[in-house]
C-alpha cells in the first residue's frame, strides 16, 4: 500500500496497512499508526507521530520545522491524534524550545484546504478550521472550537471550547468559551447558541450561559466583577459555566470585547 515512488526512511516506523500515495516523502523519527491515508506528494518530517486513522489529503506538509527565526533546529516534536482529515495544503509545524517544544492536535479534526498551524500549537478534539485560516505560534484552540475561512488567530491568543470565529476575522484577543466573534479586529457577538444546540446544550444550559454573557459583555463590570457575580450566584451553577468561567480566567492577552 505504499506507492513505488514514494520515498520512505528507513527509521520511520509504519503500521502494516497505511496507504501511502505516489510522490511522497516520509522522513526519519515519524512513527505512523494504522489505518491512516496519505494523498500524493505530502510530506512529513519528524519527530511526529500521527495516531489511526486520520486522512492527510495530497501537498501537505506535516512536521516541518517552524518559521520562528529563533528556532535553531532542536529536535521539537509533533503529535496528532485519531480520525483527523488534513485537506489539500494544510501546513503543520513542529514546537519550539521556547515553549514545551511540541504542538499537539488531538482527535476527529478538519483543516481543510490551506490550513496552517503554527509552532506549540495545542489544538482540542472535534477543532474545524475552514480554508485559509491561520493559526500564530502558541495559540491553543478548545475542543469543537470552530474557525472560519480566512481567519487568523495571533500568537499566544486562546480561542475556548465551542467558540466560533466567522469568516475573515482576526482574532488578537483571547475569545471566551461558547463565544462567537467576528470582524477585524474581532468583536464579541453573542453565544453560538446554533453550535451549542447542534451538539445537545439542554435550553437549561444556555440559559444559564446567556446570563452569564450578559454578565461579562452587557452590563458594563470589569472582568473581576462580572467573574465574582457568576460565582456567586449559585442559580447558574453547573459544569459548562466552569468551563466559561475558566476560559475566563485563563485570559492572559485580554477577552475579545
Amino acid at each position: 500500500m505504499i506507492h513505488s515512488t514514494a520515498i520512505i526512511d528507513p527509521s520511520a516506523v509504519i503500521a502494516d496497512d497505511v496507504d501511502i500515495g505516489p510522490f511522497c516523502i516520509v522522513g526519519p523519527d515519524v512513527e505512523i499508526g494504522p489505518g491512516n491515508v496519505i494523498g500524493p506528494h505530502s510530506v512529513i518530517k519528524g519527530p511526529t507521530r500521527i495516531g489511526a486513522r486520520n486522512r492527510i489529503f495530497q501537498f501537505t506538509s506535516i512536521g516541518e520545522e517552524c518559521q520562528d527565526k529563533k528556532y535553531a533546529g532542536e529536535p521539537t516534536r509533533l503529535e496528532i491524534g485519531d480520525d483527523n482529515v488534513f485537506r489539500e495544503g494544510v501546513t503543520v509545524h513542529r514546537g519550539t524550545t521556547q515553549d514545551e517544544g511540541i504542538t499537539r492536535i488531538g482527535s476527529r479534526g478538519l483543516f481543510m484546504a490551506y490550513a496552517h498551524i503554527a509552532h506549540d500549537c495545542q489544538i482540542g478534539n472535534d477543532v474545524i478550521m475552514a480554508n485559509q485560516a491561520t493559526l500564530g505560534g502558541h495559540v491553543d484552540l478548545g475542543d469543537h472550537a470552530i474557525l472560519g475561512g480566512l481567519s487568523a488567530v495571533h500568537q499566544f491568543a486562546h480561542v475556548g471550547a465551542h467558540a466560533m470565529c466567522g469568516g475573515g476575522a482576526i482574532v488578537t484577543k483571547d475569545v471566551p468559551a461558547y463565544t462567537m466573534v467576528n470582524g477585524h479586529p474581532a468583536h464579541a457577538h453573542g453565544l453560538n447558541l446554533v453550535g451549542l444546540k447542534r451538539r445537545g446544550f439542554e435550553r437549561s444550559v444556555l440559559s444559564k450561559l446567556s446570563t452569564a454573557y450578559k454578565c461579562v459583555y452587557r452590563q458594563g463590570l470589569t472582568l473581576e466583577q462580572a467573574l465574582e457575580r457568576i460565582e456567586q450566584d449559585e442559580t447558574l451553577a453547573c459544569p459548562e459555566m466552569t468551563v466559561f468561567i475558566q476560559s475566563l480566567k485563563a485570559s492572559e492577552r485580554g477577552i475579545t470585547r
